[in-house]
């Protein structure tokens, strides 16, 4: 049986030691849903420890519900991002639904109001039919569940390739708001506290989804859909509106409250006593059931949604009751706290089961495991990439990087929301392809939210590429005018069986690790998948980061897109002939390969302070991160967004190497003519290079080659150098190559 339940010869050894005897069923159950790496970790808390959780604006890191982070004026952002991969790959639509609904619960846990939703997806390739399919359900379930419950998806990362055809990534993010001193913690305290089970009833759906998450998806399972959660939007909305109200009529009377989520009570029940130190009594009986005939195995290893457990002070429970019951939901009071430390269930008078709380949580296994560099990818060599042809179309080249998801669907999230959106009471501003502004309800300031990771360049070179998704996050951040204050994180892996896998998590770790000390924003919290494989396949490795930071005042939010005729087009940071692993080589010339941009931290950190107090002085009309798809991809959102054209010129090294460089520690800016000699010694005093390369005017994007050495920047005659037009298209058909390039997200087949 212990087999069955995916415990290994020697996890079951340890249970019956701890225990001093044979488990039962149920006991067995319960430890096999705490044990699998989706709730204990075992395989990558010794990696964990290497981030840095610690800083000046740190309230709540790694260990809660979801982190937390002052932002002033007694407020605190609280936000996390967790998987549903497994769920996601039998029924999208419900995978990622439910993984919006219990990223949110893990925020309304904290006492905070739940106020914008982001996403990290992948998939297979656009060309395959079930991809697609993913691909839409997985984004109507997001935005479906979070439109219910009121609150706006505002952006997200998608892209696709072959190495996610049969597991796709679906990561949720929710960022939230909660006055510090109205904080709630998960712990229980106080011994014969009542324990209250509040929100749905429980069904069947989802029992031992911890376990599913934890292995291999089996053919069998991925069509069956066992162990999948369903949830109820209507329900989730009144959850939330259930527990706020809560909050304002307990206030500090609410001795804990946590999720139901990963292993439904068993989880919470067991994380709530071992977190305070205490034990805690449970009668299944009492829990709210929808279906009949459930054993006291499956109730308490049901993944039902909508479902939270709190603990109140004796006398409160009638306020519990008529709080939830006002709102349609139900509440039960299902046991006790108690001082023993050990988590005793009973069906009515029947004994069920007696572990130590602390045996399921803090005496999970944790294992060391092998670990081997894997072989080198075809075409590592710069060298080699370097040597592809010039293209003979650069016109069609640009169409072919704009029209790869990873560059059309950037944001694609934030796309499906509005600003007219009456299913939200959310003010918003919808920057770019990079990070959003949402209004911290009742003052001026606002909180910048992103979510950033380059898959490819993981499978290529995992320190490199984590540490780019931190520094890629941040730019986003600092774009659009605000602070980097922490990061969230979703490790998305294959086997941690596999000594290569395993070596690819350690290194990304490192790598991200690396980047948040740098760049000084400390890790929060965040969640580690496992097991993203299929016979024996494993995806490319997606840490995926969240990240967010404040604007102080509202007014200094600046958007991607270009703004006024005559503006002048600058690049900060130094452009490198970098196109390893790049959109221009895989889509041009059909190569998945090459060496990933080398990350330099210290710029990074240099062009971070620069934007930050050009921002402060006012002085930027637009900005954006250059990442994927270089200054090409840049100049054109830059265009799309801003609805008017530019006139740049390029120089000092191969053309597409120039437009389709990958290079970190860059921006796109553009900004009055009036303001350049300002920028100017800015930039020098950062150590920033700065490139004027243009100006802002016209209908059409046009990009020329330089023939001649270029005319200073102090000239003022920024586009003004004789050249050849490379490219030349209308700032409308850019437009038209993002909407076709997406167009299969609204086609059904």
């Amino acid at each position: 049986m212990w087999r069955e339940m995916g415990l290994s010869r020697d996890e079951y050894g340890s249970i019956v030691s701890i225990l001093g005897r044979v488990p039962n069923k149920v006991e067995l159950g319960m430890f096999a849903a705490m044990w699998s790496e989706h709730c204990s970790y075992k395989n990558s808390k010794e990696m964990l420890r290497l981030f840095p959780t610690s800083g000046d604006r740190v309230i709540q890191g790694p260990g809660e519900n979801a982190g937390a982070m002052d932002i002033g004026d007694g407020l605190a952002v609280v936000f996390k991002i967790e998987s549903h991969n497994h769920p996601s790959a039998v029924e999208p639509f419900q995978g990622a639904a439910t993984g919006v609904g219990g990223i949110v619960r893990d925020v309304l846990a904290m006492g905070a109001e739940p106020i914008a939703l982001l996403g990290v997806l992948r998939a297979g390739p656009v060309s395959d039919k079930r991809s697609r399919w993913i691909l839409r359900r997985a984004t109507d379930g997001m935005t479906w569940y979070g439109d219910a419950l009121g609150i706006p998806a505002v952006g997200g990362d998608l892209a696709t390739h072959e190495s996610f055809r049969e597991n796709p990534l679906v990561n949720a993010m929710c960022v939230g708001i909660v006055k510090i001193s109205s904080m709630k913690k998960s712990a229980a305290r106080g011994l014969g506290n009542p324990v209250i089970v509040v929100g749905a009833r429980t069904g069947r759906d989802g029992i031992q989804g911890a376990a599913f998450a934890s292995q291999e998806i089996a053919p069998e399972v991925r069509a069956g859909g066992e162990a999948l959660q369903i949830g109820d939007s209507r329900l989730g909305q009144a959850l939330k509106e259930a527990c706020l109200e809560l909050y304002d009529v307990l206030g500090d009377s609410l001795m804990g409250i946590q999720d139901m989520g990963a292993a439904g009570l068993t989880c919470s029940s067991a994380e709530m006593a071992s977190k305070g130190d205490v034990g805690m009594e449970i009668d299944v009986s009492r829990v709210p059931r929808r279906e009949e005939g459930m054993t006291p195995y499956e109730v308490l290893l049901s993944e039902s949604q909508e479902r939270m457990l709190v603990v109140v002070p004796p006398g409160r429970e009638a306020d519990v009751i008529r709080v939830f019951r006002k709102w349609g939901l139900e509440a039960e009071v299902a046991g006790k706290v108690t001082g023993d430390g050990i988590l005793r269930v009973t069906d009515g008078t029947t004994p069920v089961a007696e572990v130590p709380a602390k045996a399921l949580t803090e005496m999970a296994p944790c294992y060391s495991r092998e670990m081997r560099e894997p072989a080198l990818p075809k075409m590592k060599s710069a060298r080699d990439v370097l040597d592809v042809p010039e293209p003979s179309d650069y016109r069609d080249a640009l169409r072919l990087v704009l029209s790869s998801p990873k560059i059309a669907c950037k944001g694609w999230l934030g796309g499906q929301a509005s600003a007219e959106n009456d299913a939200t009471n959310v003010d918003y501003i919808l920057c770019g392809p990079g990070a959003q502004v949402v209004r911290v309800p009742g003052t001026s300031k606002g909180l910048a939210a992103t979510c950033e990771v380059n898959s490819l360049y993981c499978s290529l070179d995992p320190w490199q590429g984590a540490a780019h998704a931190v520094a890629e996050a941040a730019r986003n951040l600092v774009a659009c005018g605000a602070v980097p204050l922490g990061i969230t994180d979703c490790l998305n892996f294959g086997s941690p069986e596999n000594p290569e896998v395993m070596w690819q998590f350690k290194k990304a770790v490192e790598g991200m690790s690396a980047a948040c000390k740098a760049l000084n924003v400390p890790v929060t919290g965040g969640n580690v998948s496992f097991y993203n494989e299929s016979e024996g396949v494993s995806v490319h490795p997606t840490p995926a980061v969240g990240m967010v930071g404040l604007v102080e005042d509202m007014e200094n939010v600046i958007t991607s897109g270009f703004k006024q005729e005559g503006d002048v087009v600058a690049v900060f940071g130094r452009t490198e002939p970098e196109i390893g692993a790049s959109e221009y080589l895989a889509q041009v010339h059909g190569i998945e390969g090459g060496q990933v941009p080398r990350i330099d931290l210290e710029a990074e950190e240099a062009l971070l302070n620069l934007v930050k107090l050009l921002t402060s002085r006012r002085l930027l009309s637009s900005s954006r991160g250059i990442s994927e798809g270089g200054i090409a991809a840049g100049l054109a959102d830059a265009c799309v967004l801003g609805d008017i054209g530019a006139e740049v010129t390029l120089d000092g090294m191969r053309l597409d190497r120039y437009l389709f460089s990958e290079s970190g520690a860059r921006m796109l800016v553009s900004f009055d003519p009036s303001g350049l000699r300002d920028v100017e010694a800015m930039a020098r005093a950062e150590n920033v290079p700065l490139s004027v390369i243009g100006k802002v005017g016209g209908q059409s994007l046009v990009i020329r080659r330089s023939r001649q050495p270029r005319p200073t920047a102090r000239s003022g005659d920024a586009a003004g150098s004789a050249g050849e037009n490379a490219i030349e298209i209308r700032v409308c058909d850019i437009s038209r190559i993002y909407r076709e390039a997406r167009s299969w997200l609204e086609e059904e087949d």
